[in-house]
């Protein structure tokens, strides 16, 4: 079954006097426990349709379909609680919180449930336990390397349970051991914990771990054979 589908997607945008078309059309199905690696040029449009699979922007036209639901034509609101229900995000940089604790920034999703304080202690101690930092949520971010920052970031995302993982150039800040860490991770919750991974990376080394690899090319998908000719 497709957890993610897309239909005749596009976005523009108004720069100034002038609109430019950023995706042309997207048809895209991403069936659940799928990993797929989002490859292409510096503004073929991958961030711009990470951002609308995830509900952080919408489209200008087309239809995108998340689980059997439709959320292209949610509110900003709608969007924001079907957010922070459904799915979880992985930025290049960390985005922690330098006051906070490992587990107190990994407990921040939790704050828009109705869990106790201990509910929501225990289950950030599990998403860190997940990403082998059981023994690092009293430190603070400014105590822990790059990748173990990454780590509490993806723990963060997960916390919740979500449906659908979006990560965004997620090593792109890394040095490369600490980047194969990441992206072991990745792989290990894709395919023992079932979740659902869409990345965007510039690096075909991080897209190889990746179940399967789609090509963004000027705002629309190409084919492997199109990528040979060109």
């Amino acid at each position: 079954m497709a957890l993610v589908t897309t239909r005749n997607l596009t976005k523009t945008y108004q720069r100034g006097p002038e609109e430019v078309q950023v995706l042309h059309g997207i048809d895209l199905e991403i069936p659940e426990g799928d990993f797929v690696a989002l490859m292409g040029p510096s503004g073929s449009g991958k961030s711009t349709l990470l951002n609308l699979i995830g509900g952080l922007d919408t489209p200008t036209g087309g239809e995108i379909e998340i689980n059997g639901q439709r959320i292209d034509s949610m509110g900003a609101g709608q969007l924001a609680h079907w957010r922070s229900n459904h799915v979880g995000f992985v930025f290049q940089f960390y985005n922690l919180m330098p006051a906070l604790t490992a587990q107190k920034n990994v407990e921040l999703p939790l704050l828009l449930t109705r869990l106790s304080g201990s509910q929501r202690r225990r289950n950030a101690e599990i998403a860190l336990q997940l990403v082998g930092l059981a023994d690092r949520g009293r430190h603070r971010p400014n105590e822990l390397s790059g990748g173990q920052q990454q780590r509490v970031a993806i723990a963060r995302a997960i916390v919740s349970d979500p449906t659908l993982l979006i990560c965004d150039e997620p090593t792109g800040d890394l040095d490369r051991q600490s980047a194969e860490e990441i992206l072991a991770l990745l792989q290990t919750l894709n395919r023992e914990h079932g979740k659902t991974i869409v990345m965007v990376t510039h690096d075909p080394k991080a897209a190889d771990h990746a179940r399967r690899t789609l090509h963004l090319d000027k705002g629309v998908l190409v084919t492997d054979a199109a990528l040979a000719a060109h």
